[in-house]
């Protein structure tokens, strides 16, 4: 599915109930109870009122925006989450406005309100401080061209593919199909990789073996390169070399890089498990040996 298909707008039913609940809303007030002159009924009225008209026009006004952005991109990719971004935002204002629906209809004055509890609400900010930078960074991320769903990232020690982007958490779905909830501000105060933005066809494998079998890594090495030498899905001007990366009370790390044909991500993983059954076997051997 191309990024076009997946930003189709689809029937805005939500737009429509909110036009005919208006609609409703009018008629039943004028018919029924206007008469009546009650004033519960007609904070009620406007309460639902101060939600649903200002929530139209903010539908109205992300279509347009929506609609003149895809417009624009319609001939080239797009990365970023403009969509995403847009979408959070409106979320988060439909809130807001049904907040201060409820305290219409309650007969609360909002900015009386608000102006009594400003204390409180500094109380609350700074409890809450991490939580709304968290908020702010993930509407950073979502209005930015640097990240978007679906790349693999690297922040910290956590790397991934981006599944999904709250306004608390980005989403990731490491190598073992687990998934990780990266705190937004991660990704600015670490070092964040973005491993799809510049695909290269360089990639690592990384192992470990015991020190019982490692003193004989030399094996292991030519093993791998009859393994690798004449691979058709590898660069055949590059020769596998293991590396140590970190020794260990009871284990030695090792690393290889490899250059691939191509960027893509399957490949690498599928040259990557022929390497890592290699090494299995020869420790396999090496551990029955012994």
């Amino acid at each position: 599915m191309t990024a076009k298909e997946k930003q189709k707008i689809t029937f805005p039913y939500m737009f429509v109930l909110k036009i005919i609940a208006v609609i409703i809303t009018v008629m039943v007030y004028n018919t029924f109870f206007e008469s009546k002159k009650s004033e519960l009924l007609s904070q009620i009225f406007r309460g639902v009122n101060t939600f649903l008209i200002p929530s139209i026009v903010i539908s109205i006004l992300r279509f347009v925006i929506i609609s003149i952005y895809n417009a624009r991109h319609a001939n080239r990719s797009v990365r970023g989450n403009f969509v995403l971004g847009i979408n959070r935002l409106t979320a988060i204002i439909n809130t807001v406005l049904l907040v201060i629906a409820l305290m219409v209809a309650f007969g609360i004055n909002p900015i009386q309100f608000v102006t009594s509890l400003t204390i409180v609400a500094m109380a609350i900010a700074v409890l809450f401080r991490d939580y709304i930078t968290n908020m702010l960074s993930g509407l950073f991320v979502m209005f930015s061209e640097q990240l978007s769903v679906g790349d693999r990232i690297k922040v910290g020690e956590h790397k991934g593919r981006i599944v999904d982007i709250t306004f608390a958490n980005i989403i990731l779905q490491n190598e073992e199909d687990d998934m990780v909830m990266v705190p937004n501000n991660l990704v600015f105060t670490n070092s964040m990789v973005n491993l799809s933005a510049h695909r290269s066809n360089l990639f690592t494998v990384k192992f470990e073996l015991p020190l019982s079998v490692a003193t004989d890594i030399e094996t292991l090495e030519k093993e791998i390169q009859s393994v690798l030498i004449n691979h058709p899905n590898l660069d055949e001007n590059t020769e596998p070399k293991i590396h140590v990366v970190d020794i260990g009370k009871d284990f030695v790390r090792y690393k290889i890089e490899l250059y691939a044909i191509s960027s893509s991500n399957k490949l690498h993983r599928e040259i990557e498990n022929e390497v890592l059954r290699e090494i299995l076997i020869f420790e396999h051997s090496k551990t029955k040996v012994s």
